[in-house]
């Protein structure tokens, strides 16, 4: 199983998602070809009522522990109640380019 599915299953699993989308981002970055190490989560869930940010994202690190020991380097995590999704029309902002590894400017005075 991919380490894109296996955080699709654990987070539908234990948080019941109204609507989920797990994107493996990882052609963005610095990485060898066909790496799962960068991924970005939007995530719509009634369990996030009544939490900040902070306590939603604790829980995602807590349900994702072990990919966060392993192949997974980076999570953008993008956690909304169905309120503020329904708010924000159902979008997700785009992620930033990567400006690490070699493709960083590392130009100095």
């Amino acid at each position: 199983m991919s380490v894109q599915d296996t955080i699709q299953r654990k987070l539908e699993a234990a948080l019941s998602p109204r609507y989920l989308e797990v994107v493996n981002e990882s052609h963005m970055h610095n990485v060898p070809a066909n790496s799962e190490t960068h991924f970005k989560v939007a995530i719509v869930a009634d369990a996030f009522d009544g939490q900040r940010k902070v306590a939603r994202h604790q829980r995602m690190y807590q349900i994702l522990a072990d990919e966060l020991k392993g192949p997974v380097h980076a999570l953008a995590l993008h956690t909304y109640t169905p309120g503020e999704w329904q708010e924000k029309n159902g979008s997700v902002p785009d992620s930033p380019n990567c400006l690490g590894g070699s493709k960083h400017d590392k130009a100095g005075p």
